[in-house]
């Protein structure tokens, strides 16, 4: 059916009865079974869960977690069932963690679904009969009345002042009027003619053909949007390429001891072995620990800030977002009517405006638009409850007014409010605050005409309300009766900018988060709320222009635009993926069913306490303050995040590398190992054990005051240049045991297994921040779990519990040698570190 069309809109009335093969009747019961097979249920694409094993799967396709299971499958072939133990438990730990956190997101499809109508009045075989909205199929005719939710996408047949609720689809917070006709715009939300699957009927009754259904609706493509896979996180990102870097220089180290070794005629199994204990000593084991550790602090940190966080990742996320697109409206605004004015024609507020004004609204019949229940929250009640109704002329799209004929101690008026310009066109006098009257001619109307020009640039909707008296006798009143009247003022309209947006939002640009309103609204109440929040603004695109891009335009033209308005759902997506293509780490504030894909393709997705279930379920982060001060809270706890997982992934790598590099090459030259296999997992289990505190360190302020992102090459640079200068001080070590004390195997193993985690624990506290090491304090957690893997290294170097590990008691004059390379050394990191910690910060 050429019905299916995703602009069906745009095609006459007629035209889609015929490609339907539909009828103002309805269709037959057999005609709508045939259809059911035909089409399918009319419901979204079902989202399927993930199962349990295929998630497991996904993580465990990570480089970094692959090297740890392999290192974990050779320490147990080679009976270190420690850190066989330690690894499968670390990981064990991170993976379950994770996906019992990510799998609250596959309830978003359910709760699309339930969002949808469960019954709708169908006319079948020329009877109008209710039925399951999953029974409904393209050529159903269906009744619509107040209060409907609608269950597809179709177009008006017939209607008698219908109105229409398309916030959560399109993000206008006014209820929008709808009528029968063609439309020839392409863009939904000014689809007058249309109405779509979700969104609700606020007053009036129509007749709709249903011309999409199930998956093909809005609705459904914003479904199929969720269903996609979503798009790896920066920080999976980042451990992926870290993974990568740990796995090219294992292999590179490994290799290289494996030939040398075997060409200069060294034992096999030895060699193997100790090949083995080089690639172990590499890896990492604790990262994954370490980074859901520190993900759950600052889990608990933001939970303490109101703000739930669903998937750990998020948090890093977050830190790492340099662009922050919201929504409008219930995010920057109150998503609330607010009446915040009652000018007269003077341009000042008057009482008898708003007297008027409630009259007209509180005896207009149907269900009370947002515009009416925002005059009577302000109109005192007894003021109006004497006045009652004789006569009215309702709305509709046509007149876009209402007149109400209304009675108080033997007093009859005409009350008429409505657009303006369909107000004046009926107005002879203008009633001035002193109660006078004087005649509308063409300067008045000049005047009038440019302070709504004003008011509409402030983003303000207007409300004209005129009057006059009309004669006892008179019960009935007809549109010809609706001329000549007193035009007493207007009523101003807005949806207000949360308060303090305008704090939070300059808060958000001062830590270098790029702000970009994405909204179904209007481009003037756009403009209007950015100029009123300060958002700094380079450029507007419509849904229409950014239709006329390519994927490719898009993505060179969206760094230089920061409002778009009359967006689409599709459309907000589209520009989350083209500020990824630009290599943007994303954020997507939303919290209406329109916003869901795009908060499901962010980096990080966000949503509000009271936004529709399949926003807050496709969200990683919810805020149950509706507040933007809380998002700038988050993003400096996520910046805290990350920092402290780059320190363990600077200090881990390079430490890890500088030891490894040092045995790999002193083992070409010494006639014995450098260390034994067992004597370097102990190395590499008690250096990880001492940054266990790492989670909870504080960080600098520089660490918090920009975005950042991982940088390989800077993680890199920092590995090579910090390892090199600790395994230069390694040879100095070698040289004076072999040199000066003469040390034979055991002695020397001794002496460099202290010397070596004396420089790795204690350089910690050098390299973990850009100062001096005394004018940034560790956390005390760090500090105990340092010193605590320290005295542990010193009491197997000082007493008979290393005999076990291969190790002898060292004399007191190696000790104090030791520890002046130790202290020369912690003076060269700190000279080496301005060197290699050029951090990148990413605007």
């Amino acid at each position: 059916m050429t019905a299916q069309s995703e602009i069906f809109w745009t095609i006459p009335a007629a035209s889609l009865l015929s490609q339907t093969q539909s009828r103002l009747e309805g269709l037959t019961e057999s005609e709508a079974a045939e259809r059911l097979l035909r089409f399918g249920p009319n419901t979204v694409t079902e989202i399927k869960t993930g199962r349990f094993l295929t998630r497991i799967a996904k993580r465990i396709s990570n480089p970094l977690v692959a090297i740890l299971l392999v290192a974990a499958a050779i320490s147990g072939l080679t009976s270190d069932f420690a850190s066989f133990a330690i690894i499968l438990v670390v990981l064990s730990f991170s993976i379950i963690l994770d996906v019992v956190q990510e799998h609250r997101a596959d309830l978003a499809a359910e709760a699309l679904r339930r969002s949808v109508a469960i019954n709708a009045d169908v006319l079948r075989n020329g009877k109008l009969i209710s039925l399951p909205v999953n029974k409904l199929v393209p050529g159903d005719v269906l009744e619509l009345r107040a209060g409907d939710l609608i269950p597809a996408d179709g177009i008006v047949l017939k209607s008698r002042m219908v109105h229409v609720n398309e916030a959560l689809l399109t993000g206008e917070p006014f209820p929008v009027e709808k009528r029968p006709g063609r439309c020839e715009t392409e863009t939904p939300a000014e689809a007058f003619n249309a109405l779509f699957a979700g969104t609700s009927v606020v007053s009036g009754e129509a007749t709709m053909l249903i011309v999409v259904t199930g998956a093909n609706t809005q609705f459904g493509r914003i479904a199929a949007a969720l269903d996609s896979n979503q798009s790896p996180s920066a920080l999976e990102h980042g451990v992926n390429r870290l993974g990568v870097l740990i796995l090219r220089l294992t292999s590179f180290l490994v290799l290289f001891v494996l030939l040398v070794h075997l060409a200069l005629g060294r034992p096999f199994l030895e060699t193997f072995l100790f090949a083995v204990a080089l690639a172990v000593g590499l890896t990492p084991e604790l990262l994954p620990m370490i980074m859901t550790v520190t993900l759950s602090r600052g889990a608990v940190q933001m939970a303490r800030k109101r703000v739930i966080v669903k998937r750990l990742a998020a948090i890093h996320d977050l830190g790492a977002m340099n662009v922050l697109c919201t929504d409008k409206t219930g995010t920057l605004t109150e998503a609330q009517v607010t009446l915040t004015g009652y000018p007269g024609c003077d341009g000042i507020d008057n009482d008898r405006v708003l007297l008027l004004a409630g009259i007209n609204s509180r005896l207009g019949s149907g269900i009370r638009s947002p515009l009416d229940s925002a005059i009577l929250q302000r109109c005192p009640s007894k003021d109006i409850e004497k006045w009652t109704k004789v006569d009215e002329l309702p709305f509709d799209f046509e007149r876009r007014r209402v007149s109400i004929l209304a009675e108080a101690n033997n007093v009859r008026l005409l009350i008429m409010k409505g657009a303006p310009e369909s107000i004046v066109a009926r107005v002879g006098w203008v009633e001035h605050s002193d109660g006078t009257q004087t005649p509308f001619d063409a300067d008045v109307r000049a005047r009038l005409d440019r302070w709504h020009d004003d008011q509409a640039k402030k983003g303000q909707r207007l409300l004209a309300v005129a009057w006059k008296p009309i004669p006892g006798g008179y019960n009935t009143i007809e549109e010809a009766d609706e001329n000549d009247l007193v035009l007493a003022g207007y009523c101003a309209f807005v949806d207000p900018p949360k308060a303090g947006a305008d704090a939070a939002v300059a808060t958000l640009v001062n830590l270098g988060v790029t702000i970009k309103v994405v909204s179904g609204d209007h481009d003037i109440v756009v403009r209007q709320l950015a100029e009123t929040l300060k958002i700094p603004s380079a450029g507007l695109l419509s849904g229409s222009q950014l239709d006329s891009l390519t994927d490719t335009e898009l993505a060179a033209r969206v760094e230089q635009v920061s409002l778009f308005a009359r967006v689409t759902p599709d459309q907000k997506l589209r520009i989350i993926r083209a500020l990824q293509a630009r290599g943007y780490t994303t954020g997507f504030l939303g919290d209406g069913v329109n916003d869901a894909p795009a908060i499901r393709a962010a980096e990080v997705g966000l949503s509000v306490e009271g936004a529709t279930d399949v926003a807050r379920e496709a969200a990683d982060i919810i805020l149950l303050a509706r507040d933007l001060k809380v998002v700038a809270d988050g993003v400096t706890e996520g910046r805290r995040t990350l920092a402290n997982i780059l320190k363990y992934v600077r200090m881990g790598t390079s430490s890890n590398f500088g030891n490894m590099l040092s045995m790999a090459l002193a083992s070409l030259v010494l006639p014995f190992l450098p260390l034994l296999p067992v004597q370097i997992l102990l190395n590499n289990l008690l250096y990880d054990l001492s940054e266990i505190g790492i989670p909870f360190d504080r960080v600098d302020q520089n660490d918090v005051a920009r975005p950042r992102a991982w940088d390989m090459s800077e993680i890199l640079r920092f590995t090579l240049i910090m390892g090199t200068v600790s395994s230069l001080f390694d040879f100095v070590t070698f040289a004076i045991l072999l040199k000066i004390y003469n040390a034979g195997e055991e002695l020397f193993r001794t002496a460099w297994f202290l010397e070596s985690l004396l420089t790795q624990i204690l350089v910690i506290f050098v390299i973990r921040t850009v100062h001096l090491p005394w004018a940034s304090r560790p956390h005390p957690t760090l500090v105990a779990t340092s010193f605590g893997a320290l005295i542990v290294a010193l009491i197997i170097s000082l007493s008979s519990l290393g005999y076990p590990f291969g190790f002898t008691v060292l004399p007191t004059h190696i000790v104090l040698a030791i520890a002046i390379i130790v202290f020369a050394y912690l003076m060269a990191a700190q000279i080496a570190k301005r060197f290699t910690r050029s951090l990148k910060y990413t605007v």
